[in-house]
């Protein structure tokens, strides 16, 4: 038989959050990382063929 469970406490809510955000955030940082070396041609990872727009 289903029974309410007893509410979670905000600071274990916040915790928990965090958790799950900080584990986004070196994906991100090296996502970002990549695309900065790439814009600016310094990239040793990704072969980038350029266009000519002349």
């Amino acid at each position: 038989m289903a029974v309410p469970k007893k509410r979670t406490s905000t600071s274990k809510k916040r915790i928990r959050k965090n958790v799950w955000k900080k584990k986004g955030y070196w994906p991100a940082l090296k996502a970002f990382s990549l695309t900065k070396s790439l814009s600016t041609g310094n990239s040793k990872s990704f072969f980038v063929r350029q266009i000519n727009l002349e």
